[in-house]
């Protein structure tokens, strides 16, 4: 029984001392300092199929090293450090449309799909050998005032070489204040030589669709709508247009995706409605080969109507999948030039602190199963133009041979 006592005395002491000193620590303000502390900590990947153990003790390693030893202190910013890090984390994959973005490029994004931005009117992305390349100018914009075209290639940046730049990477250094300047050297496909071309920004507004009265050759009454591209206010203005397609009273009708960059993949399929009266519009494929058909949702307003639509090598992404839709299952003609050929779908995702990324997750497919991926939709009538006839379309906006060509197939449906 006193042995019990001395225990539950002895408790008592211990418990009381515990107090004692926690209540002394706290009434001192004392901090635990931690700033130095690196966990070694193994991350292992349980949903991998094979084991994948990650020993973060390099991270902290070379973050340190780099932390005390770079000569330049002023150039160390732990917050760019990080971002950095987590971009080469994804860009170790080898796609580059699968990306981190930091704030400012997740705001240069947004700002786009908002369809509004300050800039020189260029939609960017990379070429077969994965090469920084033009999708396609923004019409009336400096780039398309200055000649740029669709594939040519995008050497440097204001000096800085773009070989190793992701696509937010050159967006940024490109856009910037209206009235500034960027100077691009640009490539162009059969030139001896590249050349730098001194851009002013301006703040650029794209507009989605456009709607235009047109005659064939032969009087046939032809309504041209021209989807410029795929973004927040594409829904409104494409209704707009079907609605002053309608009121005209057309015999045909041709769609113009020329120069069209693409977008969601839910726009893609609304616009392929609107032509397409029942089945696929396109097949999204994942890793595991698994296939989910995106269907005709809405009652289209212009499912008989022949037509015929445009595209060239800078319609890419969403615009090539209506392309694809309608060549596939027979609903117009095809006509001008082989589209750039992006083939994959991204799925954006907004992150704390104001980040983002955009990861390729599937690749889709036209309604018959084919895989365009850096290789495009060949049109039904192809129509390639010659240098004479680029320079007589820059030198004159009004001349369009391409359209001309349209207009007298028109004559023929």
């Amino acid at each position: 029984m006193n042995f019990i006592k001395k225990i539950n005395g002895f408790t008592v002491l211990i418990a009381l001392l515990t107090f004692v000193i926690g209540w002394q620590l706290g009434m001192r303000n004392f901090q635990f300092k931690a700033d130095n502390f690196r966990p070694e900590v193994t991350f292992k990947n349980e949903t991998a199929k094979a084991s994948q153990d990650i020993d973060f003790k390099l991270f902290w390693q070379v973050w340190d090293l780099v932390s005390s030893e770079y000569v330049d202190k002023k150039a160390i910013d732990p917050q760019k450090m990080f971002y950095g890090a987590v971009q080469g984390m994804v860009a170790s994959l080898g796609d580059p449309y699968t990306v981190f973005l930091p704030p400012t490029e997740q705001k240069s994004i947004q700002e786009e799909i908002n369809g509004s931005f300050e800039g020189v009117g260029i939609q960017l992305g990379y070429d077969k050998e994965k090469r920084l390349a033009v999708i396609s100018p923004v019409q009336n914009t400096p780039a398309d005032r200055a000649g740029i075209k669709p594939g040519d290639l995008i050497l440097k940046i204001d000096g800085k070489e773009a070989i190793n730049l992701s696509l937010p990477e050159a967006v940024n250094l490109i856009r910037g204040p209206k009235g500034t300047t960027v100077a691009l050297e640009i490539y162009h496909d059969g030139d001896v030589k590249s050349k730098t071309i001194d851009l002013k920004r301006d703040t650029i507004v794209v507009e989605s669709v456009k709607f235009e009265e047109k005659t064939s050759p032969k009087g046939k009454r032809v309504a041209l709508i021209k989807l410029n591209r795929f973004g927040e206010r594409t829904f409104t203005e494409w209704n707009k247009a079907v609605s002053d397609t309608l009121a005209f009273g057309p015999e045909a009708v041709i769609l113009d995706l020329r120069n069209n960059p693409g977008g969601l993949l839910d726009g893609a399929v609304f616009i392929g409605s609107e032509f397409i009266k029942s089945g696929n519009i396109v097949l999204q494929e994942n890793a595991k080969g698994e296939q989910v058909p995106y269907k005709v949702n809405r009652e289209g307003k212009l499912l008989s109507l022949p037509m015929v639509v445009l595209i060239n090598k800078g319609s890419a992404s969403a615009s090539e999948i209506v392309a694809g839709a309608i060549q596939d299952t027979k609903r117009g003609k095809l006509m001008g030039e082989v589209s750039f050929g992006k083939g994959t779908i991204q799925e954006s995702q907004d992150l704390p602190e104001k980040t983002g990324i955009h990861i390729t997750t599937a690749k889709w497919l036209t309604p018959n199963g084919r895989w365009i991926h850096q290789k495009g939709l060949t049109p039904d009538i192809e129509i390639a133009l010659t240098e004479e006839q680029l320079k007589a379309e820059t030198d004159d906006p009004a001349k369009d041979f391409q359209l001309e060509k349209a207009l007298q197939e028109v004559d023929n449906l």
